[in-house]
């Protein structure tokens, strides 16, 4: 399966020019790849002012048009207005229409997300193409317990927007969540400089189940697309080949 991440800067706080952003970005990739990912709140940036320009249905019709015109699945997160107050959701939107939300588990306190974002109840592993996806968001990368593979998915995706002072950690937490899950592992994260002065350098990048680099610029730093090619049967060798799965512990989120 083809995986396309667009790595971007992002409008503050303006959903009208961040679409028109991403129109250009993903008419390129029509017909040429399977899977697009967007950063975290895409259409706005990490913002706490949801009032007024939160999304509702119409980016529902904005990401169904270009899933539809481009032949691919699309992930990516936006600040979503509910009928009782406003949850980061991620969308994740089929070529035929159909759609799936995963709302982001973890709000970043520190930013005090928690007070404006309702938080999601329950993790959310997709179908598509016949790989099982498993949707995340940001601040959800610090909680492995939440990721633990117990239900042998092949993709886990985090939309970010994660800032320079902590681009470490990001590196080294997607990397370790690839390893003791044995999955692919996409983190795609965004650029450029937010309303409230905050600092942004990519590194998005896709790792392998034993933690290799798929996309060979490293650190990733510029805006732009990448596009690499998943082989289901790299995941089947080194589950049959390297037993680590089999001795997880099994448990039920509370």
């Amino acid at each position: 399966m083809k995986v396309s991440l667009i790595q971007s800067e992002l409008v503050w706080e303006n959903p009208v020019e961040n679409k028109k952003v991403f129109d250009t970005k993903l008419i390129k990739l029509y017909q040429q790849t399977d899977l697009v990912v967007l950063p975290e709140m895409f259409t706005t940036g990490f913002s706490m002012n949801p009032q007024g320009i939160a999304s509702n249905y119409e980016i529902l019709n904005y990401l169904k048009v270009h899933a539809s015109k481009g032949n691919f699945a699309i992930y990516g997160s936006v600040m979503y207005a509910t009928d009782t107050g406003y949850v980061n959701r991620g969308i994740f939107m089929n070529p035929n229409g159909e759609h799936t939300f995963y709302d982001k588990r973890h709000t970043f306190t520190l930013a005090g997300e928690h007070n404006v974002y309702d938080k999601g109840e329950e993790p959310v592993v997709v179908s598509f193409k016949n790989w099982k996806i498993n949707l995340q968001i940001c601040y959800d990368l610090r909680f492995p317990v939440y990721s633990r593979n117990t239900s042998d998915y092949d993709i886990c995706i985090y939309v970010a927007n994660w800032p320079v002072p902590r681009v470490n950690a990001w590196d080294a937490l997607l990397k370790a969540r690839a390893i003791e899950n044995m999955c692919y592992t996409i983190g795609v994260n965004r650029t450029g400089k937010d309303g409230t002065g905050m600092d942004y350098n990519g590194h998005s990048q896709v790792y392998d189940v034993l933690g290799k680099e798929l996309i060979d610029e490293h650190p990733w730093e510029q805006n732009g697309i990448k596009t690499v090619l998943l082989d289901k049967n790299h995941i089947s060798h080194y589950r049959d080949k390297l037993k680590f799965l089999q001795d997880r512990d099994r448990f039920n989120l509370l």
